[in-house]
């Protein structure tokens, strides 16, 4: 990875910059330290977005942080464009926005005012689905969608959590009846459903808290789906948490504060949230960490699957 750092490096005209790496999960992110300003340089991983994805992705944090959502914006290369390829991987950089996590798996909520803070996030959240509703994308737009077949489908984006092969027998049941309903209700829901352009990915570590700010980050599963399911998405992390009620209500009030939504369908998005998980471990479970997480995403999804069912 040095070598291709490097390379975006003198792409972007930052060669001598100093970097050091601060995550590497689906991409390898780099913070780089000019000055006194820093910037995030994106490795995208092989083989999970196409370039016109990624460019499009680009294309609408652009869009939104130009409406003063916080969010990280793109930075163009020397050439100008925001996206180069290295060494057969996508590279990009960001704006780095400050500001620290509201917290992380395992460790909980690093927030003082609870309630508070959910109640900025719901409110950001609904000024970022209200940005998106009102731009017009390039004809060219292209991202992945969080709609039935994404979900339910036989591909699902994060892969059939039906076909998990730490299932057993009542599992598989489970998920199975779960998949037939959820299917059917789905089908019910799409014509009249929000459906937008949507983070898809709002757990703590994606939301960064600076003060009374709240910036969100990493949009690398941002596209098409419903809104529902963004709330879910906030929300199902937090299902431990003592206070899980009064931070869901808080989460919803600061989302109403700036754009209505209809969350008569939010057990069924919390549902279609731990199953997606259950698919997603599936391809990992050789990673370090990773039965543990299995078991955890496959008692969420016992949890709220048996509560959607009934």
């Amino acid at each position: 990875m040095k070598q291709i750092v490097e390379q975006a490096l003198v792409l972007w005209g930052m060669e001598n910059t100093e970097w050091s790496l601060v995550a590497a999960r689906e991409n390898h992110v780099y913070r780089l330290q000019r000055g006194k300003t820093s910037y995030a340089l994106r490795l995208h991983r092989q083989g999970l977005h196409s370039a016109v994805e990624l460019w499009s992705e680009l294309q609408w944090m652009a869009a939104v942080a130009a409406k003063g959502v916080e969010v990280p914006a793109p930075i163009p290369a020397i050439d100008g464009q925001v996206l180069h390829e290295v060494a057969g991987t996508y590279v990009d950089m960001l704006n780095w926005l400050p500001g620290r996590p509201l917290g992380a798996t395992g460790s909980g909520i690093d927030h003082k005012n609870r309630t508070g803070v959910f109640w900025a996030v719901g409110r950001e959240m609904a000024r970022l689905h209200k940005v998106s509703d009102v731009w017009n994308p390039p004809d060219s737009f292209t991202r992945w969608s969080w709609n039935r077949a994404g979900l339910l489908g036989e591909k699902p984006l994060w892969g059939p959590f039906w076909e998990n092969p730490t299932l057993g027998e009542n599992d598989r049941w489970l998920l199975g009846c779960f998949r037939e309903k959820a299917n059917r209700d789905l089908r019910q829901l799409e014509q009249t459903a929000d459906y937008g352009l949507i983070h898809a990915d709002l757990v703590r570590e994606n939301v960064i808290i600076d003060g009374d700010k709240v910036r969100f980050i990493d949009f690398d599963d941002a596209g098409f789906g419903f809104r529902q399911f963004d709330l879910a998405t906030a929300l199902i992390k937090n299902l431990k948490e003592p206070d899980f009620d009064q931070l869901k209500q808080a989460l919803l009030g600061g989302y109403r504060s700036e754009r209505p939504i209809d969350t008569d369908q939010l057990d069924l998005f919390m549902a279609l949230r731990a199953t997606s998980y259950v698919g997603w471990i599936s391809a990992r479970l050789d990673e370090d960490g990773s039965a543990e997480r299995n078991i955890r995403f496959l008692e969420t999804a016992r949890e709220l699957l048996s509560r959607y069912l009934k």
